[in-house]
């Protein structure tokens, strides 16, 4: 059995019958460059002549200059009684102009009867004519055979008949499709075998969906049973519960089944095209994502964190440079010293353990996550807490008053804010609008601070949260603001905390701030 692995990309066209997943024709071609740069083998680009904006892809996509990766137009086989040559369809696919054409067929009798409404025999036809029109036309074919799992259980010998027909015709792979996505572990292994003993395993592919939640594991199932192609999408983006995640396959194939592709030399960068087509995609990344998640190498149990100071890979399935991730701290009111020693060296502070600052330390931030702190996703807090502690904590300026008024006005809202601080002695006076309260007070903080710091003209927020965090106490509850900001180049996380929601936002704005400063 070979180790090599083709990897296809169909994240532009089933990526993209996900719900909230949209790209511009411009978000596609940076897409398909960038996939290209990672090192993938087939781009799937979509579907041509379904829509303005795939058929604007591939009239720019023919004439990118990719290094390894071969575009894939999408579409399905003849209609019922129409030669192959004359099909709209499969004409469409052939303008594409792109070397790969990737057909979906029907292997399940169900949707040859009740969907195609056609017979079996017919079906056949189908499938062989549609792959021997299109590669005698000069191009590569791949052939999906939809629902196959299902049509496989349902009648095996009219799944692998339609399989065979496709072959006739001259395809390269035939991509075994968990459509539904219902296959459990074993029953797709053992299918999959059936099908690499009967044609080869260098004739097989699978593509899976996430409906059982199963989408990685089958497809690492398939691979391990023999297959020689792996569909998925970045990210698992698709309809329903989404497609086969290729950030998590990727690493488990080359890392842990030793299987080896033309991208693997490149997994380093996986963390930087996952977090890539999150932002194409405007969403935020899933934190918890195996792998290239934020926390998928982050330690809060102090037991785990010195365990894992003495030895990563005690806590660590990998080593997260890998894939381009990093091990990380989290401090909380389970931190020991071990946790608060580590954390503080990745943020660039030397601490003795032993020292009766550390002591000092620990309890302050056990204090303050007990009132509701919480440093998890406020690093930038925690630095400047850190920085304090040590005596390294620079006062950049000194806040005497701020205020905020909300006013409706004419069925309007307006906020006006007004800060009072001092720079070096120098007093500074500031009044600034805004929509709301903590955009108000926002404007009128950087007004009175970015001329003496022009730095700060690059820093803007990015996101904003709050939590109630004991709601029982009504309109009295503690609040926790947490604010993520930005200067294009980094971000960084701040928390306040109060009973007053303003209060609590104004906390974490001035540190926002602070930490900006600070770090130049």
């Amino acid at each position: 059995m070979s180790n090599a692995v083709k990897i296809y990309d169909t994240t532009l066209r089933d990526g993209t019958q996900g719900e909230g997943i949209s790209f511009s024709v411009t978000d596609k071609l940076l897409i398909t460059e960038r996939l290209d740069q990672f090192g993938v083998d087939y781009i799937e680009g979509g579907f041509p002549g379904s829509n303005p904006r795939d058929i604007a892809y591939f009239a720019e996509a023919k004439n990118l200059k990719l290094k390894h990766a071969r575009i894939a137009a999408f579409g399905s086989t003849r209609r019922a009684g129409v030669n192959a040559s004359e099909d709209p369809q499969l004409k469409t696919l052939l303008e594409s102009g792109v070397p790969v054409m990737t057909l979906v067929g029907k292997t399940w009798m169900l949707h040859v009867t009740e969907i195609l409404r056609t017979t079996a025999e017919e079906n056949l036809a189908m499938i062989e004519d549609s792959v021997r029109y299109l590669v005698s036309e000069g191009r590569e074919v791949v052939y999906d055979a939809e629902h196959f799992f299902d049509g496989f259980k349902n009648n095996s010998d009219y799944a692998l008949k339609t399989l065979a027909a496709a072959l006739r015709g001259g395809a390269s792979n035939l991509t075994l499709c968990d459509t539904n996505g219902g296959t459990l572990v074993d029953d797709f292994k053992s299918i999959v075998g059936r099908v690499v003993q009967e044609f080869g395993g260098d004739k097989v592919g699978v593509h899976c969906h996430n409906d059982s939640g199963l989408g990685v594991a089958v497809s690492l199932g398939g691979i391990a049973s023999g297959a020689c192609l792996v569909q998925g999408t970045i990210n698992g983006y698709g309809e329903r519960t989404g497609n086969a995640n290729l950030v998590t396959i990727l690493p488990s194939l080359f890392l842990k089944m030793g299987k080896t592709a033309h991208c693997a030399p490149n997994l380093g960068q996986l963390r930087e095209l996952s977090l890539l087509f999150d932002e194409l995609a405007n969403l935020r990344p899933d934190t918890k994502a195996p792998y290239v998640g934020a926390s998928a190498f982050a330690h809060k149990g102090g037991l785990h964190a010195n365990a894992a100071q003495k030895v990563k890979r005690s806590y660590e399935h990998i080593d997260p440079g890998l894939v381009g991730n990093r091990t990380r701290v989290l401090v909380s009111d389970m931190a020991g010293r071990s946790s608060v020693s580590m954390k503080a060296k990745e943020l660039g502070f030397e601490l003795d353990e032993k020292s009766p600052a550390m002591k000092a330390l620990i309890e302050e931030l056990k204090e303050l996550e007990f009132r509701g702190y919480e440093f998890e996703a406020a690093d930038a807090s925690l630095k400047l807490l850190l920085a304090k502690s040590v005596g390294k904590r620079k006062t950049f300026f000194e806040i005497a008053s701020y205020r905020v008024i909300v006013e409706r006005h004419d069925n309007e809202l307006f906020s006006e804010a007004t800060v009072k601080l001092k720079v070096d002695g120098q007093e500074y006076h500031t009044v600034a609008e805004g929509t709301g309260p903590v955009g108000a007070l926002d404007k009128a903080l950087r007004r009175a601070l970015e001329p003496v710091y022009p730095i700060l003209r690059t820093t803007s927020l990015s996101d904003y949260k709050v939590r109630i965090l004991d709601s029982k106490q009504s309109t009295g509850a503690r609040t926790r603001v947490l604010i993520e900001s930005t200067d294009g180049r980094q971000m960084w996380g701040t928390v306040g905390v109060s009973d007053n929601i303003i209060d609590a936002s104004w906390e974490a704005l001035r540190d926002a701030v602070e930490y900006k400063l600070m770090i130049g």
